[in-house]
């Protein structure tokens, strides 16, 4: 390790060595034992940037300004807030409409169909005509 890198990592990583990545804990501290004075002197430098570091102490924060931080923060609406006027209505009208479809639905299968010709097919729900579905099935398969 040259003292240059020791520098650039004690920059880094500071001055205590266990901060610093395996891989280079062992080749600094070589140097160090060698009696390198640009290491010695780069662990000085950043040993006094970490004991201000480490006596910082943190101000306590009053609850009553954290909460009114918190109470002047705008508020983001939720999906469902922001659209819940009309989608409620809408969904409403949607399943009214869907109901009014499928009872149209099943009217129209359930009722019989005119026979005014041999061509039309009885309702599917009509069970009274049911020599009339295997006759127009029967000739299908004939030709």
């Amino acid at each position: 390790m040259t003292p240059e890198r020791f520098a650039h990592l004690a920059d880094a990583y500071g001055a205590s060595l266990h901060r610093w990545p395996i891989a280079e804990r062992a080749p600094a501290q070589a140097l160090l034992d060698s009696g390198n004075a640009s290491a010695h002197a780069a662990l000085r430098e950043v040993s006094w940037l970490d004991a201000q570091l480490d006596s910082h102490q943190l101000a306590l924060t009053d609850p009553a300004l954290a909460r009114q931080i918190r109470d002047a923060a705008p508020r983001r609406e939720s999906f469902w807030s922001r659209y819940a006027n009309w989608l409620s209505p809408a969904g409403l009208v949607g399943a009214g409409l869907a109901g009014i479809a499928a009872g149209v639905l099943v009217a129209s299968l359930s009722v019989p169909l005119p026979m005014l010709s041999s061509d039309v097919l009885p309702s599917v729900f009509d069970q009274g005509d049911a020599d009339v579905v295997f006759t127009v099935n029967a000739e299908e398969t004939e030709q």
